[in-house]
Parts: C-alpha cells; sequence; structure tokens
C-alpha cells in the first residue's frame, strides 16, 4: 500500500525544499551585521514555497520570530489562487515573502511565460503576468480601493498584504518592513511599491526599509525603469537585486528590440565562486547569448564537480544532496537551471555578502 504524503503537514516539503533542506539561518551572520536581512530574506524567500504548517513550525522553533501569516491570494485572469506569500516579524522589522516559480505549477509558468505587457499612463509598460499574480482587477485596472461588491472569492495580493501593513504598522511607529522574493517572487516584490506609488501611499512607503529579489525577471520598459529609480531615491528605499552566475531567469524576458523588457538599478552579482560584484543590471546578457554558450557549459562543469567539494571546504552545512545533483546535472544540457534551485543563493548570501557590501 501506498501511503501519499499529507502536503498540507509539517514535515512536507516543497521540491524546492528538497532541493535545499537547510531551515536553520546561519548563526555566524548577527543583526546589525550588514549582511543580515539579505541572508533572512533568501531564507524567507526559500521558506515561500512551502506550507503553512511547515512554516510555523520553522518560524516558531528554529528561527523564534513571530509568524504573522500565510495567504493565497487570487489570480482575476485566471480564476483561481495562485499567488502565495507569508509575513513575519523580526524584532522591528516585518518581512513579507513572495512565493516564487514552482517547478510543477502550471499557473506559475502561466503568469511567467505571459509576454503582454500592461501600461500605467505616465509610469510605463509592464509585464502583465506579473501584474496579474500581484491582483490586477479585470476590467477594472488597479483601483485605489476595493469597494465591498468588488470583492473576489480570496483576496488580492496587492490590496490584502497593504491592509496587514497598514494594520501592523500602526501599532508601532517603530516597526519597518522588507520585501523579498525568489524569481517570479521576487518580480512581486518589487512591483509592490510600484503600484503604492501609483496609489501615492506615501506613509507605507516611508515606512519601507527596502526590497531585496533573487533571481528576478525583468519586470518592465526602460520607462517604467526610470520611475522607479526614482521612486527608490525620492524614498531611500534601499533595493538589493542578487544574481547568481548564469541563472536563466534573470536574464528573461528578452532586452531586444522585440521584446525590449528591462532591468533597473544595481545588480548584486555572484560569481559560481560565490564572489559578489556590484554592477549595473544593464550589462546582464540575455540567455542564450552566443557568445557566452561555452563558457556558461564550462560553469556548469565546475558547478558539478564543485558540489562534491563544498562541504569539506565550507562545512557540513553547504553539503548538496542526490536531487539537487541530479539537477546539477540536467545543467550541463541546460546550463542556467540548476541555479533555480534556491542554494546557490543561500550560499552566496552567507559566503559573499559581507564581501560585497565591503566595497
Amino acid at each position: 500500500m501506498v501511503v501519499m504524503p499529507d502536503k498540507e503537514s509539517g514535515s512536507f516539503l516543497s521540491f524546492i525544499g528538497n532541493l535545499d533542506e537547510r531551515v536553520e539561518l546561519d548563526n555566524s551572520i548577527r543583526p546589525g551585521d550588514n549582511e543580515y536581512y539579505a541572508a533572512l530574506s533568501m531564507m524567507a524567500s526559500k521558506a515561500s514555497y512551502e506550507n503553512e504548517a511547515f512554516l510555523r513550525m520553522m518560524f516558531t522553533h528554529h528561527w523564534q520570530m513571530e509568524f504573522l501569516g500565510f495567504y493565497n491570494f487570487w489570480n482575476d485572469y485566471q480564476g483561481k489562487a495562485a499567488t502565495q506569500a507569508f509575513m513575519l516579524r523580526d524584532r522591528d522589522t516585518i518581512v513579507v515573502a513572495f512565493r516564487g516559480t514552482e517547478p510543477f505549477n502550471a499557473d506559475d509558468w502561466c503568469s511567467d511565460i505571459e509576454l503582454s505587457w500592461y501600461e500605467l499612463p505616465s509610469i510605463g509598460r509592464i509585464h502583465g503576468g506579473f501584474m496579474k499574480a500581484l491582483g490586477l482587477r479585470k476590467n477594472l485596472g488597479w483601483l485605489k480601493e476595493l469597494g465591498s461588491r468588488l470583492k473576489t472569492p480570496l483576496p488580492l495580493a496587492y490590496y490584502a498584504i497593504r491592509e496587514k501593513l497598514r494594520s501592523l504598522l500602526g501599532e508601532n511607529d517603530k516597526v519597518k518592513y522588507v520585501l523579498t522574493g525568489h524569481s517570479l517572487g521576487g518580480a512581486l516584490a518589487i512591483l509592490f511599491p510600484a503600484i503604492m506609488a501609483v496609489h501615492k501611499e506615501m506613509w507605507l512607503m516611508e515606512r519601507l526599509e527596502g526590497v531585496c529579489t533573487f533571481g528576478q525577471p525583468r519586470v518592465g520598459y526602460e520607462k517604467f525603469g526610470e520611475f522607479m529609480e526614482r521612486i527608490l531615491k525620492e524614498h531611500q528605499i534601499e533595493y538589493f537585486r542578487f544574481v547568481y552566475a548564469n541563472y536563466i531567469v534573470p536574464r528573461l524576458p528578452y532586452d531586444n528590440s522585440t521584446f525590449m523588457f528591462k532591468h533597473f538599478g544595481s545588480c548584486c552579482y555572484f560569481n559560481s565562486k560565490y564572489e559578489g560584484k556590484d554592477h549595473p543590471g544593464r550589462t546582464e546578457q540575455n540567455y542564450f547569448s552566443p557568445l557566452q554558450v561555452i563558457p556558461i557549459i564550462m560553469n556548469a562543469w565546475y558547478e558539478l564537480m564543485r558540489s562534491f567539494v563544498i562541504p569539506h571546504e565550507k562545512g557540513p552545512s553547504y553539503k548538496e544532496g542526490s536531487l539537487l545533483r541530479n539537477f546539477r546535472v540536467i545543467g550541463l544540457l541546460i546550463p542556467g537551471i540548476p541555479a533555480h534551485a534556491p542554494q546557490d543563493y543561500v550560499n552566496a548570501t552567507r559566503l559573499g555578502v559581507s564581501h560585497l557590501f565591503l566595497h
């Protein structure tokens, strides 16, 4: 008799979680360290793939932080719940983490590959799939407030998180918040303040301490990027967009004459040795760039060999299991795919962020 695992139990791990089973924060990185919130944000982004029971157990027993809620959000265009996020409190900071693309979730891929754009007047064109995942109303656009007659079967991500933040931040003037996410989750994290700016939510904008994204795809056209750079600077919001080596997602959608999607802000780039460099995002090439085929295949071989060596060099917490190792073998054929596993981003925030921030 085959017993199917209970996907809602506190012991169930997602496919992403099985690729990197670490649940503990790095105890060598302390609150107040330059790299602390980057490391915390990455672990929160990784945790966003798990179910509510697992998250409650992890935050309560391992992290000793306050779990504020786990949410399934409605996508008005897909007609179902297709977006997830959770919130936790670490002393005077609230972390909002959006779930990224699950490898076997068709709804996520529908959001990712929809290359239509949605235009905000005087602001620019934005990836339509990401807008819909964040809470764009069908035939109504981005209303500032939703009346009772406009309610959906489940809450919409932007509106529900905004209301929760209004309530939590109103209880304590010292509390600020951080937005984070991996892959698709990173796109939603950086688009959240864009809609707040459209709605002139100045009080909430002033309480936003920073946005940390990991492997975030391009989210809009050049005009939108210029708008976001101006808004982030005006409200002194720190934006850290982390990119690991040849990860495919940050190179999509294409920045060319057909699609015209562009990154904005600086890119915190890590090579396969987890060495960090800070450089403008626009220097990133599209996937595949013909000139990079041989170097990225050689890098894929290096990553596979590194998986056998790294626990001996860095310690047992960096050990890679057979599932991730097999994933790296796939990377020999399609380089850039294995980096969707959070392992390399967790390693980068633990081994390379301190060096990056010192430069």
